[in-house]
């Protein structure tokens, strides 16, 4: 996570009303360097008051990117998928077909200005929509991310894995880049890297837990969940 903003919050808008959001849904693989440029010009637009707050669903095609901590030793195999770096906090991570990425921008003016908790509401956001599916994600003190276990503690065998990374960034107190969730990508394709510098634990999918939901069904659960963890309402 990165915050890039100078400025302090106006304690007159904690108190304002909070804005709708738009959502949107992409069907078609984006490019990552468009992704970044839209939400460069929708973060601008949001601040000059142009655009509405959005939320946006999108898939990838197969990439890594590098967050603002990254360690070059914790990519493994450079080749293997293009890299791109990015000025959202973090490390390396994993796009990929099958993997629901969900770009947020918010004008956090409106929340209070309050970072931490944007990112807590983020991962209560993914928590939610794992229930929803009876998976148990939780927070790890240390470790960004949303995590799962499996095995019982303490038993041979026993550990987590990460089903889903969050890194955001914060400029002028708006937000972007966001979650991304893991339905059923390719989970060898993480191999390139040590996923968010951590070599201890694996990556995990709802697929892979035995939950064979689509991209459609787990978006829909995204919007109700988001709804209710940030107080909003969404338009399409």
């Amino acid at each position: 996570m990165e915050n890039n903003s100078s400025a302090q919050p106006d304690p007159a808008t904690n108190t304002a009303p909070v804005l709708p959001v738009e959502w949107r849904i992409s069907d078609d693989l984006i490019d990552y360097p468009d992704a970044v440029k839209f939400m460069e010009q929708r973060a601008q637009d949001i601040r000059d008051g142009l655009q509405p707050q959005t939320v946006w669903l999108v898939e990838h095609p197969p990439l890594y990117t590098s967050g603002t901590s990254a360690d070059p030793a914790e990519l493994v195999d450079p080749e293997r998928f293009p890299v791109f770096e990015t000025g959202r906090g973090g490390r390396y991570t994993y796009h990929g077909p099958g993997q629901r990425v969900a770009y947020v921008m918010l004008d956090l003016k409106h929340r209070g200005g309050d970072v931490r908790r944007f990112v807590h509401d983020l991962e209560e956001w993914v928590i939610r929509t794992l229930a929803y599916f009876n998976i148990i994600g939780e927070r790890r003190e240390g470790r960004v991310g949303i995590w799962v276990r499996y095995g019982a503690p303490g038993t041979p065998g026993a550990g987590e894995d990460k089903i889903a990374a969050i890194g955001v960034r914060i400029r002028k107190w708006v937000s972007f880049h966001g979650i991304a969730l893991n339905v059923d990508p390719a989970l060898d394709h993480f191999d390139g890297i040590i996923p968010c510098g951590i070599p201890d634990h694996g990556v995990t999918s709802l697929w892979n837990l035995g939950i064979t939901a689509s991209i459609a069904e787990v978006d829909s659960i995204l919007r109700t969940t988001f709804e209710d963890v940030f107080k909003v309402s969404t338009d399409a």
